[in-house]
């Protein structure tokens, strides 16, 4: 039986992002959200492969994103 490996979230992020097949972002809240309702303004940070996508891809990306869950999520 394999052995139970536990690993912070900044090194799964590492791990996901520093693959060459991960093509995508990752947005990490930069504080912890425990909290179910949002209250005041939120930060976050942007993950990405930057050999797989340049700034400027990954920042439409996004923006495709944003229009898609504008339009379908309720």
């Amino acid at each position: 039986m394999p052995e139970l490996a536990f690993f912070t979230n900044q090194e799964l992020i590492d791990e996901l992002v520093r693959r060459q097949t991960f093509l995508g972002v990752v947005v990490q809240s930069e504080d912890e959200h425990r909290d179910p309702d949002w209250r005041g303004d939120k930060y976050f940070r942007i993950h990405f492969n930057n050999k797989n996508l340049k700034p400027a891809q990954a920042s439409r990306l996004l923006d495709v994103i944003a229009d898609h869950m504008d339009r379908h999520v309720s």
